[in-house]
């Protein structure tokens, strides 16, 4: 990918939602929210400080995280349908 973030921002690409309820029961495109569920693609360097030293971040590529619903910036890159976001709009590291 010919894409790299800076400083403390995330790519992401979003995993897809279950089409089925633990009860089996299916559900319709249109009754479907956005997932808030995805998988770090690239993380920049890290944050700078007032004083210029860089703080490396936390998650890595192959991550799965969970952001807030409006979290992030969408993009298209290379045909991808992917989301920028600062680190802090990550609410943890799932598994």
């Amino acid at each position: 990918m010919a894409f790299r973030p800076l400083h403390d921002r995330v790519l992401v690409r979003r995993v897809e939602a279950e089409e089925k309820t633990a009860g089996g029961i299916i559900i319709p495109d249109t009754a479907k929210e956005k997932p808030q569920e995805g998988e770090v693609v690239s993380v920049g360097t890290g944050a700078r400080s007032d004083d210029g030293t860089v703080h490396p971040l936390e998650v890595k590529s192959g991550d799965r995280i969970l952001f807030g619903k409006w979290s992030g910036t969408e993009v298209k890159v290379d045909g991808e349908d992917l989301i920028i976001m600062k680190e802090s709009d990550i609410l943890g590291i799932v598994g």
